[in-house]
Order: structure tokens, then C-alpha cells, then sequence
């Protein structure tokens, strides 16, 4: 009798912030007199994952993507934040010429790419042929992900699309907007803006422990969770993914 054993699925987390280049974390952070030409590569001592937000208002050259890979470690992963072209220009529409353009810069991350992450804008309402199409065009073998930004997607029929193509949900935490935790492919993105105010107050101890636990329990089966804090203002995005970095490893 031929018998299987089941693999026990070890999930992989990857936290940290989205993005790094920010002038208020010099001395908060970086030491005062480092270059901002090694702020990656510091950042990268200390944090074993980014989401690269700038690929979001521009495209950046080939030489940009290159220099990051060769500014971070091997296993440092990047998430990727898809050009608003794609998301708000074109709102999903006839853009497959223009995810190619946009993935042909990405994959210069090589081994190092990670969730490409496709944020609509709040005035996108839900349209489900609109994202089975687009969905469609999507490199395979890439770990995409979409934040919805209105309620009106944030229903089981659009998350059994998501399900059907393999897209993964982007779970948030902002004000006035509540997201439903849950994965719709084999692993979990979330992403802090803070519930209080937008990008610009820091979260309490309290509040991280209680998002540990969601997301530990979230976690069980997936092969990865990703983590990104947005609340840059100060440097608290730093300490927040620092603080429930801790309480994961604690399993508190």
C-alpha cells in the first residue's frame, strides 16, 4: 500500500516596511551621516523585507531595479507596488501591453521578486467582469495580490474569483474602511496604513498583539505571510513591524 504522509507546511513570514526612502528617519534610523546611496543596504540588516511604493508613481529604470538587487542580501524578498497607470489610469482596461512593460523591469529583482501588489483606487467600484478580465493577463507563476480600496468588493463573489485565478487579497488596517482577514491564495498580504490616522500615527503594543494572534491563526497552511507597515511618519512604521515581528516569534 503506497502511503502518503502529508507535509507539514512551515510558513514563512516576511516584514517590513513600504518603502524606505523617507528623510525623517535619518538619525531615527539611519545614522546621520550615512549616505542615502546605503540606506537600503542598512534597512536590509534589519529587516529581511520592503514594499518598493515608488514603482507605484513611476516606472524606474532598468539601472534602479539592478541596484537594488545588488544592494540587499540573498533571501531579502521584495514586494512590488504596481504603476497607478494600471490601477488608476486605466482602472484594469487594455492594460496587458502595459503589465508586460511593467514586468519587464520587475523581474531584474530576479530571485528576489516577491508579490507584485496591484492597490485600486477608492472610486473603482466592484465589476466583476472588469477583474476576471484583468485577471487574465497576469504573468503566471507570480504571487499577485489586490487591495481594494471601496467596499463594494469586500464580498465572498469576488473573493472566490480571486480563489479561481490564484490572486491574493490584500488585507488592510485604515481608517473608515474595515478588511475581512483572509488569504485567497497559499499565502497572506497585509498591509498597515493605521486605524487612526492615515499613515501618521503609530500603533500600541496592545493593538500588535492583538493583530499577532489574527495573523498567526491566519497563517496556519499558508507558505507565506507578507507584512508591510505604511505609517512612515516618524520612523513608527519601523517600530510597529519591529514589535510584531517579536510577538510572532513569541507566538504571544
Amino acid at each position: 500500500m503506497l502511503q502518503l504522509a502529508r507535509r507539514r507546511i512551515v510558513t514563512r513570514f516576511y516584514i517590513g516596511t513600504s518603502g524606505w526612502h523617507y528623510d525623517d528617519w535619518r538619525g531615527r534610523f539611519y545614522p546621520e551621516k550615512l549616505p542615502k546611496s546605503q540606506w537600503l543596504d542598512f534597512y536590509a540588516r534589519h529587516f529581511p523585507a520592503l514594499e518598493l511604493n515608488n514603482t507605484f508613481y513611476r516606472l524606474p529604470s532598468e539601472e534602479a531595479f539592478r541596484k537594488w538587487y545588488e544592494s540587499s542580501p540573498e533571501g531579502f524578498v521584495f514586494a512590488v507596488k504596481v504603476s497607478r497607470y494600471i490601477t488608476h489610469i486605466k482602472k484594469l482596461k487594455d492594460c496587458a501591453e502595459e503589465v508586460e512593460k511593467f514586468m519587464s523591469r520587475a523581474v531584474l529583482l530576479k530571485e528576489k521578486l516577491g508579490p507584485l501588489l496591484y492597490q485600486l483606487p477608492p472610486g473603482l467600484h466592484r465589476d466583476d467582469d472588469r477583474l476576471t478580465d484583468f485577471l487574465k493577463i497576469l504573468p503566471r507563476g507570480r504571487k499577485n495580490v489586490i487591495e481594494f480600496r471601496h467596499e463594494s468588493w469586500l464580498v465572498d463573489e469576488v473573493f472566490e474569483i480571486l480563489r479561481l485565478h490564484q490572486m491574493g487579497f490584500c488585507i488592510f488596517d485604515m481608517p473608515k474602511l474595515t478588511s475581512p482577514i483572509k488569504a485567497t491564495a497559499d499565502f497572506a498580504y497585509i498591509r498597515f496604513h493605521d486605524s487612526g490616522s492615515l499613515y501618521s500615527s503609530r500603533y500600541g503594543d496592545e493593538e500588535m498583539a492583538k493583530w499577532a494572534k489574527k495573523i498567526a491563526k491566519l497563517a496556519k497552511g499558508l507558505e507565506a505571510v507578507y507584512i508591510y507597515f505604511n505609517n512612515d511618519i516618524a520612523g513608527y512604521a519601523l517600530e510597529n513591524a519591529a514589535t510584531i515581528r517579536n510577538y510572532l516569534e513569541k507566538g504571544k
